[in-house]
């Protein structure tokens, strides 16, 4: 089947500059046509990624194959021109500063009332409704305000940012592409677009590591107030240990894996005793660890993968960077392809992160782009779109996902107005239940606004009445290993024969196809395998892994998840099929990588990398009064220095010509990092960030995650809410407003379902049935609800 491109015939103008250009990027490799707009006085300079022969890679592979084009709108031809791109545009994106001259000349709320039916994607830092609209963030200000820092490193040293420089920025990018397709499609059937205020700060803390999103299933039960640099706790959830060539990481969390891994080890009278079934026995011995890892010390990284593997112990070698591009399961899939970045500088970059029906989703893959354009909906327009006016109304949802992935791709339809149902089996429950008779904070903040029915998938009965649900939906979600949904008969394949517009989704930890496909994965593994581990350490301690603190990638390939999902909606607008996504969740890490990849690759082959330093100094983490307490600075250019200078009454800094230029701070990196020290040491964190961020120097406190709902920011963008749920043992506080925009409300308040909760309410509404077929049916096991609803007489 030829590729369609499921973004095709809809036309986007991007003004944007820096790391956030990654938004155009995945839109582009999605079919969207995106020009490229250098508007004169606008368009910021900012560039993103190491520069080789003069040549930013960040900012070359994002715009790489994209119509650029330069308007002055001081001339009477460049305002024509500008006209004209504004008038046939579907999407607007820009990231002009807040308060800055460029915001002022582009006048996008003049734009959204001139242009009404054009969806508008304003990118800043911080917002622009807020008191903060013009401070200023770095990579390592957003890891600080997002509490990420808070958990990341070993306690009594310096928080350890994570790698990737622009990390924030690419899974910021994922939500905000989503969003504005969401709203566009929404356009199509309304007519009336919309200007959307994203903040890169809260797309951050919702899609690396939200504090109070969903959790992993290892740390599901731990309170938020306890989400704190635990390193040797968080070492043991996920452990790696050390082995003949290497490290290896394993993951026995389940009794299941346990038992694997007893029987692996010889079956060891030690660890005979039944308690070590718990995984807190486990947690709480003294020798287990030690003597998992003296198995291990005499076997390779390969051996241990193979055998853990075929044990049912989820196992994966800890491989560096270069390791990871040179594995099996990347050459099979064809990740990687050289291209021209520019004349004489070809590089590996990203072929897409999606594959549409079984094609890469990327604009290297379009032969002819299409001319059509995409101007109605009349799918989604013969529904009823509802009063609450969220854009996603009238769309069905069945979420078969699981755990991190699964929850929060379903959870982000659902809380934009989705009618999304739950499909699950106590005999297989999710991993974030925990208990099916009480709710967790993970799950809850997961699967809120959405219902729940209990159906046998692996009887032929409860196959069938899913397919019942299958032929009235628009989309299937699924994170099961590939193999699984084909057996239950919920793939792709199986589907469109059901329905031949539906779209299915699919997320898994290394791909559909390739060596690896069905090797067990879960977060930390992929990691592991992807050469991010590895990374994730101290310079001076580099076997001190510290990146278990996290469940990235889970989210945001949630949200790549749910942007495939919504560009194949579109592309059914036009052509009336449906269509399948597959993500990779090792390929978006890799993504987010891409630029040094290419770098390196292209240093070694000869090519000149600029000799100015990385980062501006000083630059990083610097302590504040009181305990364990942190602030991000970050230094960017002269004004950034002069700037810092006054703020911490160093005048004398300020006048030494040797400081007066980047390279020169550079090299007095140490003493500016001491005098800086100085100076946070005697001030907490909120204040010193609060008097920086006035002056223009991006700062930000290390949040811890119980402080972050109550930062006078978060509130005022109504960024949490606190729920009391029914089946909860206490409050639950949750992230609140997703879409920041003209037209959109506020989530619903609709709570996490029990497994099976609405099982009697679906099977009458939606499968036809009568009580009497449904008391037979939940009889038989077929059907399910909850034992505390059917005991409490319904």
């Amino acid at each position: 089947m030829a590729y369609d491109p499921p973004l095709s015939g809809i036309e986007i103008v991007d003004l944007t500059a820096g790391p956030i250009t990654a938004v155009g990027r995945l839109l582009a490799d999605l079919g969207a046509h995106v020009t490229s707009v250098h508007l004169a006085g606008v368009t910021p300079a900012d560039t993103t990624g190491p520069r080789i022969d003069g040549v930013p890679i960040g900012t070359a592979i994002n715009r790489h194959g994209l119509p650029t084009v330069e308007i002055d709108t001081s001339t009477r031809g460049g305002r024509q021109a500008w006209a004209d791109l504004v008038a046939t545009a579907d999407i607007l994106i820009e990231n002009t500063r807040p308060g800055s001259a460029a915001e002022k000349s582009l006048s996008v709320k003049q734009i959204h009332a001139d242009h009404p039916a054009l969806v508008i994607l304003s990118i800043s830092d911080f917002g622009r409704d807020t008191r903060y609209r013009d401070w200023q963030a770095t990579t390592p200000v957003l890891h600080a305000l997002t509490s990420e820092l808070s958990r990341s490193g070993i306690p009594g040293q310096t928080p350890l940012v994570p790698p990737s420089a622009d990390l924030p920025y690419h899974v910021a990018a994922a939500q905000a592409a989503f969003f504005a397709l969401c709203v566009f499609l929404d356009r199509l059937r309304t007519g009336t677009g919309d200007l959307i205020d994203f903040s890169v700060l809260e797309g951050a803390m919702q899609t690396l590591d939200p504090p109070f999103g969903t959790a992993s299933s290892a740390a599901a039960g731990v309170p938020i107030s306890e989400q704190k640099r635990d390193w040797i706790a968080e070492q043991q959830r996920y452990p790696i240990f050390k082995c003949k060539d290497g490290h290896v990481r394993m993951c026995v969390l389940a009794k299941r894996q346990w038992q694997g891994m007893f029987e692996w080890m010889g079956r060891p009278a030690e660890f005979a005793d039944p308690k070590f079934n718990s995984l807190r026995e486990r947690l709480a011995s003294a020798t287990l660890f030690g003597a998992i890892e003296q198995f291990c010390a005499d076997k390779t990284r390969a051996e241990l993968e193979l055998a853990g593997q075929r044990h049912g112990v989820p196992t994966a070698a800890v491989l560096s960077l270069a390791e990871a591009l040179s594995t099996e399961q990347v050459a099979a899939r064809g990740f990687f392809r050289d291209t021209e970045l520019s004349p004489g500088l070809t590089a590996p970059v990203p072929v897409g992160i999606v594959e549409i029906d079984g094609h890469r989703a990327s604009s290297l893959n379009i032969e002819e782009p299409s001319h059509r354009r995409l101007r109605d909906a009349p799918i989604l327009t013969a529904r009823e779109r509802g009063e609450l006016g969220l854009p996603l109304e009238g769309l069905r949802v069945l979420d078969l996902g699981v755990i991190v992935v699964g929850s929060d791709t379903g959870r982000l339809f659902s809380d934009l107005g989705a009618d999304v149902v739950k499909v699950e089996n106590s005999a297989f429950p999710d991993g974030l239940r925990i208990s099916l008779t009480r709710m967790t904070q993970a799950y809850a903040a997961g699967h809120r606004n959405k219902r729940s029915i209990g159906i046998d998938l692996r009887s032929a009965e409860g196959r069938a009445l899913a397919h019942q649900l299958v032929a009235q939906s628009d989309v299937v979600l699924s994170n099961f290993k590939p193999g699984v949904a084909a057996a239950l008969g919920m793939d792709f394949a199986t589907l469109r024969q059901v329905n031949p517009g539906i779209v299915v989704v699919d997320s898994s930890a290394y791909g559909a196809t390739g060596p690896w496909a069905k090797r067990l994965g879960y977060g930390p593994l992929v990691r592991a395998a992807a050469g991010f581990t590895k990374l994730w350490t101290y310079p001076d301690d580099p076997e001190a892994f510290c990146d278990t603190v996290t469940v990235y990638p889970d989210h945001v390939a949630a949200r790549i998840g749910a942007l495939s999902a919504v560009a194949l909606l579109l592309r059914r607008e036009r052509s009336g099929g449906g269509g399948s996504a597959s993500i990779a969740q090792a390929e978006v890490m890799l993504s987010h990588l891409a630029d040094d990849i290419a770098g390196e690759v292209l240093s070694r082959r000869g090519h000149t990398r600029d000799d100015q330093p990385a980062q501006d100094a000083p630059w990083g983490l610097f302590p504040g009064a009181g305990d364990d307490t942190w602030i991000a600075v970050t230094v960017r250019d002269d004004a950034d220095w002069s700037a810092l200078c006054e703020v911490i009454d160093r005048p004398d800094l300020g006048a030494d010509v040797e400081l007066g230029s980047r390279a020169g701070r550079d090299r007095q990196r140490t003493r500016l990092d001491a005098a800086l020290g100085a100076w946070t040491s005697r001030h907490a964190p909120a204040d010193a960030m609060t008097k920086l961020q006035a002056a223009g120097v991006p700062a930000g406190a290390v949040l811890h995650a119980v402080e972050v709902p109550a930062w006078d920011y978060y509130v005022e963008r109504r960024a949490f809410r606190e729920e009391l749920h029914p089946h909860g043992t206490a409050p639950f506080m949750m992230e609140n407003v997703q879409i920041h925009a003209d037209l959109i409300p506020d989530p619903p308040l609709g709570q996490a379902p029990l497994l099976g909760e609405q099982t009697r309410e679906l099977a009458g509404e939606l499968l036809g049935l009568d009580d009497q077929k449904i008391d037979d049916l939940i009889a038989r096991a077929v059907l399910e609800v909850p034992a505390a609803v059917e005991h409490s007489g319904r």
